[in-house]
């Protein structure tokens, strides 16, 4: 069983902020493979389905960002996974450029606060990001009114084909080696053929 966490807060006020990028990718999977995600367990929205062969559980924590490690954490015990090679977390970066990804298979938490707390109930670094890029916090600007700011018109289409590139990349993830997974995706959308 592999898990997909999309991360984000959880309730319409957050809904399209740039910290919701996590919960817009796990619902693109969700509408292209056909998995209801509206069990709430383990304190988040959840759908088992199957992508690409291989049975998944698609979860959206509801903990708020900062706690998002609880529910991960709790999902992960249940289905006894192994987070280096079983979990892959979808979530916003702002040192990346609006429509750049990135996909890594571990990593520090690079000041982000839901993957801080992921690392921490864990226990481990080990697991599979892909990072979507909701591009850098403009100066004097409070990162909190940032991250929970939403983007401006001029880059909605971008992230839009964001979005579609990070779940083509978490579904790419499940049936190809990850180093073939990040040679593909972790390039500036010009630079694709």
């Amino acid at each position: 069983m592999y898990i997909i966490a999309g991360l984000g807060n959880p309730g319409g006020k957050y809904e399209h902020t740039r910290h919701n990028c996590g919960f817009e990718v796990i619902d693109i999977l969700a509408e292209r493979y056909h998995i209801d995600v509206s069990d709430r367990k383990f304190k988040a929205l959840c759908g088992n389905g199957a992508i690409e062969g291989q049975k998944v559980l698609l979860m959206k924590p509801q903990t708020f960002m900062n706690l998002s490690g609880e529910a991960v954490q709790q999902a992960a015990a249940f289905y006894k996974a192994d987070p280096a090679a079983q979990l892959i977390v979808l979530y916003d970066d702002i040192s990346l450029e609006p429509g750049v990804i990135r996909v890594r298979g571990k990593g520090s938490a690079g000041g982000h606060n839901g993957i801080r707390n992921i690392i921490q109930m864990l226990g481990t670094d080990k697991f599979y990001r892909v990072k979507i890029g909701t591009g850098h916090k403009p100066e004097g600007w409070d990162l909190a009114d940032y991250v929970l700011g939403r983007f401006p018109s001029a880059v909605q289409v971008t992230m839009t084909e964001s979005f579609e590139r990070a779940s083509r990349a978490a579904a790419a993830l499940l049936t190809e080696p990850a180093e073939q997974v990040m040679s593909e995706y972790n390039r500036k959308p010009a630079e694709e053929a």
